[in-house]
Formats: structure tokens, sequence, C-alpha cells
């Protein structure tokens, strides 16, 4: 059993910049790790992919702006979001895939683009 925490969410005016972690319980190098986000009302939606192999891939309305990086001797993956949005509003979750099954998600984080 792998536990993910992310952390650092909060409001932030539009234009604005946060950075994201997630911590995972156990190793992470095994895995495919994504952010997801989830609007109110809306169903949750892929944000960013790293693969296992360090490949990276983006939804269309954050590319240029959101960058996903990871640091397996800390278990942590990261989203950098700059220029961000008010549509970028949003309960942020990671999740966790490793190749022989298992997935894993976390609690999730509230993100609020807000003047």
């Amino acid at each position: 059993q792998v536990q993910l925490v992310e952390s650092g969410g909060g409001l932030v005016q539009p234009g604005g910049s946060l950075r994201l972690a997630c911590a995972a319980s156990g190793s992470i190098s095994s895995a495919a790790t994504d952010w997801y986000r989830q609007a109110p009302g809306k169903e949750r939606e892929l944000v960013a992919r790293c693969a296992r192999d360090g490949n990276t891939n983006y939804a269309d309305s954050v590319k240029g702006r959101f960058t996903i990086s990871r640091d397996n001797a800390k278990n942590t993956v990261y989203l950098q979001m700059n220029s961000l949005k008010p549509e970028d509003t949003a309960v942020y979750y990671c999740k966790a895939t490793y190749f022989w099954g298992p997935l894993y998600w976390g609690q999730g984080t509230q993100v609020t683009v807000s003047s």
C-alpha cells in the first residue's frame, strides 16, 4: 500500500504560479505518475503524465503553462503551474500506477485562481 499526499494548493491571482507536490510513502520509480483535476460539476480530467521512463504528456489546455516532474530519490512528483487562469480552479489529485497493476490516488489539494 502506498499513500500519496498532495500539498501546495491555495488561492492565487490570475497570471500567478503555484507548485504542487505529491509525496509518496513508497518508491515511485516503478510507477507512472499523473496529475488530474476536478472542477465543481465536472468530471475528473488528466492534466499531466510522467511515465516511468520520464516521458511527459499534457492536456492541451495546460501545454506550455504546466510542467510535471519527479524526484525518484525523494519519492515526490511535482506540478509547476504558471500563467494560471480562473478555469484552472479545481481540486488537483495525483495518481501513481505501478507496472504490475496497483494504482493509488492522493486526497487532493484545492487550487483557486481568482482576483
